[in-house]
């Protein structure tokens, strides 16, 4: 590679995915046991590169339209609705991905004779739909 990416800050050993993935699972394992449920829930959720590339395109398309500079994704984890419609999900775990930003705009104050810039925090951007329906790790369980 003639520019190869510069090393993400936020990696973590494969040993603490690892554990993290663990702790996951057994935390769900004793939630689930306490439930009727039988189901075998997701403990994985896959993107496609192609569905991630496009999603952030997507994002930043619209946040400039709405006014938006994107500077991130959120990720929640949620649970389907235990209703029919939603099939073989239905009370089951999922992720899903949400854009954040800060408005493009900016306001200034005078202070004591200086103009400042107002910083705004990021947050989600409510006018832009969030992604859902990755593949889930089932059947059979991933564990990493």
């Amino acid at each position: 590679m003639k520019n190869p990416p510069a090393k993400p800050s936020q990696l973590i050993s494969k040993e603490f995915a690892q554990e993290l993935n663990l702790n996951y699972n057994k935390k769900k394992a004793s939630l689930t046991a306490k439930s009727a449920k039988t189901k075998e829930d997701a403990n994985a959720i896959w993107y496609s590169l192609e569905e991630l590339e496009n999603y952030i395109h997507y994002i930043k398309t619209q946040a400039a339209e709405n006014g938006y500079t994107a500077d991130g994704i959120r990720f929640y984890f949620g649970v389907y609705p235990e209703d029919e419609k939603h099939g073989e999900k239905a009370g089951l775990t999922t992720l899903f991905l949400v854009p954040t930003g800060k408005k493009t705009e900016t306001s200034t104050a005078k202070v004591q004779g200086f103009a400042m810039m107002q910083e705004q925090a990021s947050s989600d951007i409510e006018g832009i739909s969030p992604m859902n329906y990755g593949n889930i790790g089932r059947p059979p369980s991933l564990i990493y």
